[in-house]
């Protein structure tokens, strides 16, 4: 069975729901109105690559991807 991946998007707002801080607090942190945190949060919108940029400075975020095998 394949291993299931969330999405970018899911992950963050994941992070963003455990990382202890009000969504109030984070939209102010990184500069964004709480209207274009709460549809992000809830997958109605989307953040610019700076506010997303800002919001994994914030909470502490890297982007890893898997090794993919050179092997086919």
């Amino acid at each position: 069975m394949a291993k299931q991946h969330l999405k970018l998007s899911d992950q963050v707002r994941r992070a963003v729901d455990d990382s202890g801080l009000s969504r109030y607090r984070i939209a102010k942190e990184i500069g964004v109105a709480e209207s274009t945190m709460s549809r992000f949060m809830s997958g109605q919108g989307g953040l610019s690559l700076a506010n997303l940029d800002a919001l994994a400075d914030l909470l502490g975020l890297n982007v890893t991807a898997p090794r993919r095998s050179t092997k086919e």
